[in-house]
Parts: C-alpha cells; sequence; structure tokens
C-alpha cells in the first residue's frame, strides 16, 4: 500500500525527520489560507497523487503570491496527472499540499528499501538527489553507497555517519544527517513499509536538513495490525479493478489485455500469462484465488474479471492441491448461469477431484469450453477471443 506525499511526511516527522511547514487543501480557497498559515513569500503548490515524476509532469507549482497559489490550485484540482509512472491513464488530483519554499543549496537521495535476496533492509543514497533513482543507477552506479542493515542489531550510528560522510554533507550537519537517516530506519522497521524515500534531502541555504520529498510503501499483509497506517489508504488513487478485488479477500493485478484469467497461485499465473502470450494473445489481469477457494469464491472472482469492460475472453485455470476441483466447477456454474455470458470460457482443470469437476461442468449444459492441458487452454482462449472480435466486428 502506498500513501502520499503529506502522509509519509507527517509519519517520518515523528520519528525526527525534519520537513518543511506545510498544510493539505482541496480548493484554491484552501490552499491561500494555508500561505497565510505557514508565512513566507514563497511557497509551492504540490498534486498529491500516488506517483513519482509530478514536477516533469506539471504536478508542482512554484508561487509567490496569493493570485498564483488560486491560479496554481485551481488548474491542478481534478487535473488527470499523467507521469512517468501512472501509464496513459494517469491519476486524477483530489488534494494539494502546499509547502514553503526551500532555498536549496545541495540535494540528496536516500532510499530503504526491502532486498528479498538478501532478507535485509538495504539503503541506497546518492549525492545525486532530486533525479529518479533508476536513472542515476543506470547512468551513475558508481555514486550509489549501498548499506545493508543487519536485523540482530538493527541500523547502527556508525552506519548514518559513514552514509553522511560519504554524500559529502558539511561536518556541521552530521548530527542532522544521523537522526534523519535513523528515523528513516525506525519507521520502516516499526511500521511493517517496504520503501522509505526521501528525493530530495536538501541542505537550505541557511543550513538546515530537510525532506523536501517523501514518499512511503507498506506491507499489505501486515496492514492489519497497523490500523493507524491502513487507515491513510486513498481508494481513488488505486486500480479499482484490484480496489474491488482486495476488499472482497482476492489478489489481482489489472494488466491492459483482454484475456481475463483466474488461476490459483502466483507461479502458475505467470506461466498461464506467458503461455497467453505464447499463443499470441494478451492477458488482462492477473487473480490468484488462492488455496481452499469455496464455490462462492470463485464466483466472486468471474464476477471481478467479467466486470473489466476490456476483457473479451475467461481463462479459467486451476491446479487443486488444497483447492478441489469440483469446488472450482461449481462456483463457475454458480456464477455463469446468472449472468447472460456472452464471452468465451475456457476452463482448464487438474488435480484433486478433476474428474469429479469436469463432470460437473460436462452436466452443467453451459457454454464452457474445456481445455486439458495449459497449452491447449491458452491457444483455446486465444483463439475463441480471436473468433469472438471477428464476429463482433461482422455484427
Amino acid at each position: 500500500m502506498e500513501i502520499h506525499e503529506y502522509q509519509a511526511k507527517e509519519i517520518l516527522s515523528d520519528f525526527g525527520v525534519p520537513i518543511p511547514r506545510g498544510g493539505l487543501a482541496y480548493s484554491p480557497e484552501q490552499a491561500v489560507y494555508r500561505t497565510h498559515e505557514i508565512g513566507g513569500d514563497a511557497w509551492v503548490v504540490k498534486a498529491q497523487i500516488h506517483s513519482g515524476g509530478r514536477g516533469k509532469a506539471g504536478g508542482i507549482k512554484f508561487c509567490r503570491d496569493d493570485d498564483e497559489i488560486w491560479k496554481a490550485a485551481d488548474e491542478l484540482l481534478g487535473r488527470r496527472l499523467i507521469t512517468n509512472q501512472t501509464g496513459n491513464a494517469g491519476k486524477i488530483i483530489h488534494r494539494l499540499y502546499v509547502e514553503e519554499a526551500s532555498d536549496i543549496a545541495n540535494e540528496y537521495y536516500i532510499g530503504f528499501v526491502l532486498d528479498r535476496q538478501k532478507e535485509r533492509i538495504s539503503i541506497v543514497a546518492s549525492p545525486e538527489g532530486g533525479v529518479e533513482i533508476e536513472e542515476i543507477a543506470r547512468e551513475r552506479p558508481d555514486s550509489l553507497i549501498r548499506v545493508t542493515v543487519e536485523p540482530a542489531v538493527g541500523m547502527q550510528p556508525f552506519q548514518a555517519r559513514e552514509i553522511a560522510f560519504k554524500l559529502g554533507i558539511d561536518k556541521s550537519l552530521i548530527s542532522q544527517a544521523i537522526t534523519t537517516l535513523l528515523g528513516c530506519y525506525r519507521a520502516f522497521r516499526d511500521l511493517d513499509a517496504t520503501m522509505v524515500e526521501i528525493n530530495p534531502l536538501v541542505v537550505t541555504a541557511d543550513n538546515h536538513l530537510v525532506a523536501l520529498d517523501a514518499k512511503m510503501g507498506f506491507d499489505d499483509n501486515a496492514l492489519f495490525r497497523r490500523p493507524n497506517i491502513s487507515e491513510l489508504r486513498d481508494k481513488s488513487q488505486e486500480d479499482p479493478r484490484e480496489m474491488k478485488a482486495a476488499d472482497r479477500g482476492l489478489s489481482y493485478v489489472g494488466l491492459e489485455g483482454n484475456i481475463g484469467c483466474i488461476i490459483n497461485g502466483a507461479g502458475l499465473a505467470m506461466a498461464t500469462m506467458d503461455m497467453i502470450k505464447h499463443a499470441g494473445g494478451e492477458p488482462a489481469n492477473f487473480l490468484d484465488i488462492g488455496g481452499g477457494a469455496s464455490p462462492e469464491r470463485v464466483a466472486k472472482a468471474i464476477n471481478l474479471v467479467l466486470g473489466d469492460k476490456n476483457v473479451r475472453a475467461v481463462l479459467v485455470n486451476i491446479f487443486a492441491g488444497i483447492n478441489r476441483c469440483d469446488w472450482v466447477a461449481e462456483g463457475i456454474v454458480q456464477a455463469v448461469s446468472k449472468i447472460e455470458m456472452n464471452l468465451p470460457f475456457v476452463v482448464r482443470l487438474s488435480g484433486t477431484n478433476v474428474e469429479e469437476g469436469r463432470e460437473i461442468l460436462r452436466n452443467s449444459q453451459l457454454p464452457i469450453i474445456m481445455a486439458d492441458t495449459l497449452q491447449e487452454a491458452a491457444e483455446k482462449a486465444v483463439a475463441a477471443w480471436q473468433d469472438y472480435e471477428k464476429n463482433q466486428g461482422q455484427g
């Protein structure tokens, strides 16, 4: 789960990370009012969406008076902002963060990520802040500073000090840098985060260290024990398909193809999507119904996939272990019999109670295309989709 910049800053501030003064605004009037609260003579109006690259896309405006604040807020609110991370669909701006402008002397990059291969928290830092980390890693990999935290002891002050010196931060600011780095680590560790990023971390002209932008991501599986973090979720920034599935306990990843996939297990899902592409099609989603799926759960999954207007064919591929093929078949019959099914529906069942499951599907007299192998299922799904599109064109 991702959160907004202003939310990440509030969290990090509680852990001792210095941030500029700022306030949230939902209207141009509020934006102007925030500048009066903050004080000063220059401010920055920032679009709050779950994406980086907002500045390049016009989502960050520098303002010097009330008229400019009003104009910037009016222009941004309700706009669909398209960045290099949102895709062509973009994300709609529903809220703004108005912040005091900072006179920047130096910029740095700080990132804490979960290294799943090492099973450790890894820190990545660079003396070149304000730039996408992928760009730095690609063009100047030697400039990156990498430190791994030993979980038995946690991040130590000497590691933070070492990073600060390697970044070239002035000696008078080393203490602030250590506090900032350790604060980021504690926030990461204590809140089940998967990523904490400050880009840029700046030194101001009056020699203060400030987190000018911040981003945090959290482990969805740990949200049950972090209700204060779970409450920060902004559903307007999420794919509505994924949000709807998550609310029903299903794992869904939306893609841009037209063959809907209902599968159990991430590995089988990836293999199925590869096979669909190999057969000449494009998957519309990755929907994992998980283990022990009841007929009701299968029916919910089917309805979710059919709710995607881009889906032109459905492929159900189940390898039953904990699951049972007869349960899955009952769920398919339950869902398909209740709707006017005009899309091709391909089913491949294998594993526990497979014959019983196939028998249920055969006896249902529903227009279901059966397949015995994954390759056959993918080829039939692609062929059925192509025939459907051809018939739609002729119609």
